[in-house]
């Protein structure tokens, strides 16, 4: 299985590296962002496959916030709730509804929101004079169309409110993604730009740029096995300034292109059931500078499909403090 895989990945790697380099050069972006809560977990599928996935083809609707082409394969009348727990005090949910219009389009509509708990308010003195409170939201609006028998693009509008204490925010971002899908050899590559757009209102008089990022990924099962190998290069518009590197050491492109790995496997013996596991080598390299280990990159997962109704939960780190689960409840109406 493992030399099978090998030469998967051989086959395909010139291939991605030579998008990488189109990406770095032309989508290059540093420096801080605004609303960070956008690339927040939502998906438990996506999740156990080390967090971020964009190829994976099955009747997963949540899957849809990591590409707006993977709608196609949702079924109609979904109705999907999600909860993620994070750190202490706050919290992320998410709901989604989809429909298909006609033999090619589908349509769906969701919510994300994050509240960061209470937070003490305090003069410049320390005194205690209160408690604020932090919350973000997005509204957001999904659209697919199968371009052809195995070619399938999406677009996603997302309206994006943010309100901190007496400061409040309003951006429009877009989503835009396009997908390849080879049933006959389960051979899944996709591309995706996210968080195309900016602020509309501002927090102060300065404008932060949101959290833009490219991906390019693909999924193979293979040949013999109910097994899934899914690779993701994820956040392609951050190269060097992204790279956990405290002694100064010279980085090469092998390194700065390892970063952005994201690896999962995945096994699906029917599709009523799934197990998988995952790592996330730029989330590992991120979470070095707050003391995590090497470890912290690893997740794990499964799904499971009851009737109508469908239950998701995974595991990962995305911060030292704590641990987070990602639930997922679907139901086909």
């Amino acid at each position: 299985m493992f030399i099978f895989a090998s030469q998967i990945m051989k086959r395909y790697w010139i291939l991605f590296t030579l998008l990488v380099a189109f990406a770095g050069t032309c989508l290059s972006q540093d420096g801080t962002t605004v609303f960070p809560f956008l690339r927040l977990p939502h998906s438990a599928h996506a999740t156990a496959l080390g967090g971020e996935n964009i190829t994976t083809v099955t009747d997963d609707l949540t899957l849809t916030f990591h590409n707006p082409a993977l709608l196609s394969n949702v079924a109609d009348k979904t109705l999907n709730l999600n909860f993620t727990s994070y750190i202490e005090g706050s919290k992320v949910a998410s709901a989604a509804f989809s429909r298909q219009f006609g033999e090619r389009s589908a349509w769906a509509a969701s919510v994300q929101y994050m509240d960061y708990g209470d937070i003490t308010e305090t003069d410049i003195d320390n005194n205690v004079l209160g408690e604020l409170s932090a919350k973000d939201m997005a509204f957001i609006g999904t659209y697919s169309y199968l371009l052809s028998e195995r070619w399938s693009g999406g677009v996603t509008a997302k309206f994006i409110h943010g309100s901190y204490a007496d400061y409040t925010s309003f951006a429009i971002g877009i989503d835009l993604g396009v997908n390849y899908f080879h049933e006959e050899n389960d051979f899944s590559a996709s591309l995706t730009l996210k968080n195309l757009g900016g602020q509309v209102k501002t927090f102060d008089e300065e404008h932060e740029k949101l959290p833009l990022n490219m991906q390019v990924g693909f999924t193979k099962r293979l040949a013999h096995a109910p097994i899934r190998i899914s690779v993701t290069l994820d956040d392609l518009t951050h190269w060097e300034s992204s790279y956990y590197n405290p002694e100064g050491k010279d980085i090469s492109f092998g390194d700065l292109l390892f970063n952005h790995v994201v690896m999962g496997v995945e096994v699906a013996p029917s599709d009523r059931f799934y197990l998988a596991a995952g790592y996330n080598c730029k989330r590992a390299n991120d979470l070095k500078a707050d003391g995590g280990s090497k470890w912290t990159g690893a997740t794990l997962g499964g799904g499971l499909q009851l009737k109508r109704i469908k239950l998701g939960v995974a595991y990962a780190n995305y911060h030292t403090a704590a641990s987070s689960l990602v639930l997922n409840f679907s139901m086909g109406l």
